[in-house]
């Protein structure tokens, strides 16, 4: 792979009704995690600590936290269990910036090092659905059952 077949970044923002700590609590508490991404979560939340979500049959993620600053950033890689994964385990970096917004966080996640614009594309769809669950479940809503959790979801 070249640089020039690196999309340099995919990013999400949203707007949480709740406080940079609470929702700081959802990327590193596997309770938390699964209520908005993953059927199942090992996290183990500290520089160089892995972490894997089983989001459905044919996708499990993993890689491992970088940095953890509370409760303003997460940096951790990313990437797909399998050997034919595009985007395999540890192979892209994921950065969330949790900034204070009057009363909620305005939360920023910039998925960088990806391979491909197809797979910028599709993380860039799954970070959008994943992150409007987000918004619900820190503000102590249920966001549903996760269409993808149960869908033939092609990972990159």
């Amino acid at each position: 792979m070249t640089n020039a077949e690196t999309v340099d970044a995919v990013e999400v923002e949203v707007r949480i009704a709740a406080s940079p700590e609470t929702v700081f609590d959802f990327f590193v508490d596997p309770d938390k995690m699964i209520q908005w991404m993953g059927r199942s979560a090992e996290l183990d939340p500290r520089p160089g600590g892995g972490f894997r979500l089983d989001i459905n049959d044919d996708a499990v993620a993993g890689g491992e936290y970088v940095e953890l600053d509370r409760p303003g950033r997460i940096l951790f890689t990313w990437g797909w269990e399998g050997e034919d994964a595009v985007t395999p385990v540890g192979s892209s970096t994921v950065e969330v910036l949790l900034a204070a917004d009057g009363d909620g966080t305005r939360v920023r996640l910039i998925h960088s090092d990806l391979p491909s614009v197809e797979s910028a594309g599709k993380h860039g769809h799954g970070w959008r659905h994943y992150l409007d669950r987000l918004a619900a479940a820190a503000t102590g809503e249920d966001p549903g059952p996760d269409e993808f959790a149960s869908a033939q979801a092609s990972q990159d």
